[in-house]
């Protein structure tokens, strides 16, 4: 009985209750440099090297609320956005309280036309331009290193 209770609760009741993730945006910059293809990267508050990334924003496409990112976290001034390359990626928001909950990240891909040095978290971000390899090597997120590693091919 105990066996049939419990295949009961992990088939049916189970999902019913389950959350879905939670959805955040991203933007996957990019640019032609001296070696080639180049991806934008931005430090997280914990140190982390990231995408620029964030919630949707009310009012705005989840394009144009990744762009908004790419503007506050990396000082993207321009940029020229391809709806048509948007991919996701099951990963984690981490929280400086250490807590953790699962995203699907929806990324758009962008690429840059203009850059400022000055931007609302210059403050508080570091910026680096990488391969998309080195800038795979960089990432936590297997879902991120998968997503970046596959975009330059």
């Amino acid at each position: 009985m105990t066996s049939m209770l419990n295949n009961f609760w992990r088939d049916a009741v189970r999902p019913l209750i389950k959350r879905p993730p939670a959805l955040q945006v991203a933007a996957l910059c990019h640019r032609e440099g001296d070696a080639g293809t180049e991806v934008m990267l931005v430090s997280s508050s914990s140190g982390r090297w990231i995408l620029p990334k964030g919630w949707p924003i009310d009012g705005l496409t989840a394009c144009e609320a990744a762009k908004q990112e790419a503007w506050e976290e990396g000082g993207v001034k321009k940029a020229a956005a391809n709806n048509a390359s948007a991919q996701s990626f099951l990963g984690q928001k981490r929280f400086d309280n250490g807590s953790v909950i699962p995203c699907e990240v929806k990324v758009f891909s962008f690429k840059v036309k203009k850059l400022s040095d000055n931007y609302p978290e210059s403050e508080r971000r570091d910026r680096i331009w990488a391969t998309p390899a080195r800038a795979a090597e960089l990432v936590d997120d297997p879902g991120l290193k998968a997503l970046i590693g596959n975009f330059a091919a």
